[in-house]
């Protein structure tokens, strides 16, 4: 079959591209897809970077979120049959023509959703969901701040900030991204580059961000501490601007804030009961049209690299799927 494969770590992902490899089988307890869409998500890209905290050996084929069609049982499989659509996800995989997934880890794919929408909401819901639910406690009324808000990860938030009753303000580098958000219903938006401090705290009405949602890093961490509300959560998502901030213990100290680390995968290996409820969790939001994945780019199999160069360069509003 057909795989994107990362067969050495480099920086400027050299090391990865389109290979034929044999075609997995399921073992005891597994379901072989024929792969109809999988999702883009950063953790792919820094896994070929060796930047990620799951460090595969090369070779490997990254993909952390698929959806497809069930073409084969492992032994002891009887919940499932072939020809059900599902969607799943694993750390490795979906970047192929087919991909082998533990039978205990897919769904039913909504029947509202297409294939590409099936494959985005997984990894970029889930974290939201952890993120807001599970660590941050985040309730009604309370100002939520979104950073990246235009991405796959930070526009799950919005959607779901928004859905919670939560006052949303999502930041953006670009203007276009912005309008974007806008013409997408989100009333509240920032220009990062503008410093956003004292916008924060004027539209949150009392004095700073109960909660900030923070995949980027970097400057915008650094100004998101001095935003803060007392009692406030300060989500750590990742780093996408390259820097890996520090925070001077004085300033959650004396403004009464929590930092908060989110790994929404080892989260659900470390609470397993958890993460199923996590998983139902997100299934019924998306399947009755609370949440809505938005699906920014298709790529082809063998434009992996590109939709990965999209994704680097901060051009893509939603997620980047791959069709295979």
């Amino acid at each position: 079959m057909r795989a994107f494969v990362c067969h050495a770590i480099s920086d400027d992902l050299s090391g990865t591209g389109l290979a034929e490899i044999a075609t997995p089988q399921p073992q005891a307890g597994e379901v072989l897809i024929k792969v109809k869409a999988a999702s883009v998500n950063f953790p792919d890209i820094l896994m070929c970077q060796g930047k990620y905290q799951f460090k595969p050996d090369p070779p490997f084929t990254p993909g952390l979120d698929c959806a497809g069609e069930i073409v084969a049982l492992g032994a002891g499989v009887t919940d499932w049959a072939v020809g059900d659509e599902i969607v799943g996800g694993a750390r490795l995989g979906g970047f192929a023509d087919f991909a082998v997934l533990s039978a205990s880890a897919i769904q039913l794919k909504p029947p509202s959703l297409s294939w590409e929408e099936a494959a985005a909401y997984q990894a970029a819901y889930l974290t939201a969901y952890v993120a807001l639910v599970r660590r941050a406690n985040l309730q009604a009324g309370e100002t939520l701040l979104v950073h990246g808000a235009a991405g796959g990860v930070g526009l799950a938030a919005v959607q779901l900030g928004l859905h919670m009753g939560a006052r949303v303000i999502a930041t953006s580098a670009s203007p276009t991204k912005l309008q974007a958000l806008r013409d997408l219903g989100v009333e509240h938006t920032l220009l990062v580059q503008d410093g956003f401090r004292e916008a924060v705290k004027a539209l949150s009405g009392s004095g700073g961000a109960d909660v900030v949602f923070d995949p980027v890093g970097g400057d915008v961490f650094d100004e998101s501490v001095r935003c803060m509300a007392f009692d406030g959560r300060l989500l750590v998502i990742g780093f996408t601007s390259g820097r890996i901030p520090t925070v001077s213990v004085n300033m959650p100290l004396i403004k009464g804030f929590s930092v908060m680390g989110v790994r929404a995968g080892e989260y659900g290996r470390q609470f397993p009961e958890r993460g199923r409820e996590n998983a139902k969790a997100v299934y019924d939001l998306v399947a009755n049209g609370s949440l809505k994945p938005h699906v920014g780019a298709v790529f082809a199999l063998t434009e992996v690299r590109a939709a990965f160069g999209l994704m680097m360069a901060r051009h893509l509003v939603g997620k980047a799927v791959i069709v295979p």
